[in-house]
């Protein structure tokens, strides 16, 4: 493959909810542009795009893949993405490095929810987009009932630059409204033949071509000019002037088109070459920190200007080794260079440099600014790190991923195991960065968050099959804790004689409430008259220590203790530090159990961001999972954002919940706000639990 410049490359990614057609799409691409022989299908898992075996085995696509399409002296970098919403962090990094957006719809199902989320997306970002309706040969595909669909949520920016024409209830071919090139389907339906102008279809497409005529005008001024004084434009000068269009993000141009048997992917390809602005034009600069002043500069998308890269994506293997997959932002990376790594501050060197499509490796000299490619076996990167010049070190911003918020335990089902599958997560986090992994050292459990229940079911598979170890999936032990509601003065006496010297301790203790729920507890001594000597102090205080670890009504950690030790005896002889360990321990249990002893339940501070129509949806479940509601506030995109507290208890899986509520148009975090104490029947069920 050869070089391009930043003139000469379109970094395009495929949007689109899950099911729409993107994976096929660059199929068709890759075919038609001879990258491939023969064009792979998803059903028969023999796509470029999806190779993995989890994507094989699931007929959808998982991670985000890199198809560069050579294309008439311009190189395409497409992008596939997943739908599915639990791997959006894929496609944010995916849509934060690429140029322009392709936004695939169903010309069957319409604007769905992973539409909507593409269409966030690219408005997050910045970026131009256009869209592709596909499916159009299907019978029960409806143009025009897609069309209002998304003019009704995207805005008037859509302008239809294809479309169909049918006989009856079948599509016949497609009109070209800028060039009214017809083309018509021809025997096999797979192919094109000419043929008339369809006549009744002939004042629909010159009142939308008037309207792109228009826009396109008004992006360059001497266009406007030459549209106002009623000269016809040439078709390179609407091109021209749809280029502009797109770039300023004033217009989106619809394609349409059957995917699956190749209609409307050439048209699709020029229409990137001529509508979407090359990737010197659409990003020419990008801002960055200058590591040596700390202050924003700005670096242009010029293979002159120093040497900088972003790592989007990271492939681990545990045959190949890693794989980081980057996008030059300016400058010029060459072989046998070193670069820099600011953020682990470490230095990498270059042996060779590649440029990927699918899991092939295509091994270049170059990669110039604009450009996307990988490098191989670099110990020290990962995704969102900058690469540099050690001379003039830079560090790109990162972006906020999807919050982790679905979480499960694992165990290993085979002993010994535990090494193994530390090894293979470190691995699975580098090829997904949304993965979170925690070991909680008062549960003993390694639990593992995710987006939702899909990502964890592909990294326990992933575990399986690809790193040779079997786990299983457990519910989250939730931290209960416990507390006292009373005070009391107890005694704990401990006297062991079994000839020789015996053990005496025996301490008078109270126990109240500290008001302090953040820590286990305090210790005080009033003790007067040297009824316990000071050198047992200590003592007293390391067995309190040790026993509030456990509680006396479900065994869990003790918080919010004030412990005040008030008098007590000693033996000359028999007294000892463990002795007054042991009264401690006595004591201890005796006077929470006569406390009024009580368990307390994490509470979780939760925002929840969702459209303001399922508002009431949303607050009568956060109600039934005993929450309470603080604040109903607007949020910047015309969405609604509800603050509550609700037990924790109540919402370990509530990222599947409120999928399901919002058709996958929710979304939430949340952190540990405070410990309350839990209602009766919950506190019975806790107990219950910990005696099985």
């Amino acid at each position: 493959m050869k070089s391009y410049t930043s003139k000469e490359i379109r970094n395009v990614v495929m949007l689109g909810h899950s099911g729409s057609g993107k994976t096929t799409i660059t199929e068709s691409c890759l075919f038609k542009s001879g990258a491939t022989k023969r064009c792979g299908k998803v059903d028969e898992g023999n796509t470029v795009s999806d190779y993995d075996p989890e994507e094989i085995k699931r007929h959808v696509s998982i991670n985000s893949s890199i198809l560069p399409v050579e294309w008439k002296d311009t190189k395409i970098n497409f992008i596939d993405t997943p739908g599915y919403f639990d791997f959006a962090g894929e496609v944010m990094l995916s849509t934060k490095v690429a140029d322009a957006a392709v936004i695939v719809v169903s010309g069957k199902a319409g604007v769905e929810v992973g539409t909507e989320k593409a269409w966030e997306y690219v408005e997050k970002f910045e970026t131009p987009r256009m869209f592709f309706m596909n499916f159009m040969d299907d019978e029960h595909a409806d143009y025009d009932r897609v069309l209002g669909e998304l003019r009704e949520h995207f805005g008037k920016s859509v302008a239809p630059v294809q479309i169909p024409f049918y006989e009856g209830e079948k599509i016949r071919g497609f009109i070209d409204v800028i060039t009214r090139e017809v083309k018509y389907l021809d025997a096999t339906r797979t192919g094109f033949e000419p043929g008339p102008f369809p006549e009744d279809m002939r004042d629909e497409v010159e009142n939308l071509r008037q309207m792109i005529i228009e826009v396109a005008a008004e992006s360059i001024d001497e266009l406007l000019e030459k549209y106002f004084a009623d000269e016809e434009l040439t078709i390179e000068e609407i091109y021209e002037g749809l280029n502009v269009g797109v770039k300023e993000r004033k217009i989106a141009p619809l394609f349409t088109g059957a995917a699956n048997h190749g209609l409307g992917i050439m048209l699709l390809m020029n229409s990137i070459k001529n509508f979407l602005p090359p990737s010197v034009e659409c990003k020419p600069e990008f801002e960055c920190t200058d590591l040596k002043t700390g202050e924003t500069i700005i670096r242009k998308n010029d293979e002159n200007d120093h040497f900088a890269a972003y790592v989007f994506k990271t492939i681990s293997d545990p045959y190949i080794g890693r794989l980081n997959i980057f996008r030059v932002l300016s400058g010029k990376l060459t072989k046998d260079k070193t670069i820099y790594n600011p953020e682990k501050d470490t230095e990498e060197k270059i042996a060779h440099i590649y440029v990927i499509r699918g899991k092939e490796q295509i091994e270049v000299d170059e990669l110039d600014a604009g450009d996307i490619g990988a490098l191989a076996k670099l110990q020290n990167t990962a995704t969102q790190d900058t690469l540099c010049s050690s001379v003039n070190p830079v560090q790109v911003s990162k972006i906020e991923l999807p919050a982790s918020v679905y979480s499960r335990a694992i165990a290993p089902k085979a002993k010994g195991d535990d090494d193994k599958i530390a090894a293979a997560l470190v691995k699975l986090r580098e090829e997904d960065p949304t993965i979170k992994v925690e070991v909680n050292k008062e549960t003993k459990q390694t639990v593992i968050y995710g987006v939702g229940d899909q990502q964890i079911d592909v990294l326990i598979n992933k575990l399986k099959n690809k790193y040779k170890t079997d786990v299983e999936l457990l519910d989250v032990i939730i931290p209960y804790r416990e507390t006292i509601k009373a005070k009391v003065k107890v005694q704990g006496k401990y006297k062991k004689q079994s000839g020789g010297h015996g053990q005496f301790g025996d301490v008078w203790m109270e126990f109240e409430p500290s008001g302090d729920m953040s820590t286990p507890y305090v210790f005080e001594e009033k003790i007067f008259g040297g009824s316990v000597p000071k050198q047992y102090f200590p003592a007293v205080e390391k067995g309190l220590q040790e026993c509030v670890n456990t509680g006396v009504l479900a065994g869990y950690p003790v918080v919010g203790l004030k412990a005040t030790l008030v008098d007590g005896s000693y033996h000359p002889v028999d007294s000892s530090e463990m002795a007054f360990k042991m009264a401690t321990s006595l004591a201890f249990k005796d006077g929470l159990a006569k406390a009024k002893p009580t368990i307390l339940e994490p509470i979780a501070h939760m925002e929840v961001i969702i459209p303001e129509k399922y508002m009431g949806d949303i607050m009568g479940d956060i109600n039934k999972r005993r929450g309470r509601i603080l604040s109903m506030d607007p949020t910047d995109d015309g969405k609604k954002c509800i603050v509550a507290e609700v037990p924790l208890a109540e919402i370990s899986k509530y990222s599947i919940d409120l999928r399901s509520m919002t058709q996958g148009r929710g979304s939430y975090t949340y952190y540990f706000e405070r410990y309350e104490e839990a209602p009766a029947e919950v506190q019975q069920k806790v107990i219950a639990d910990r005696q099985k």
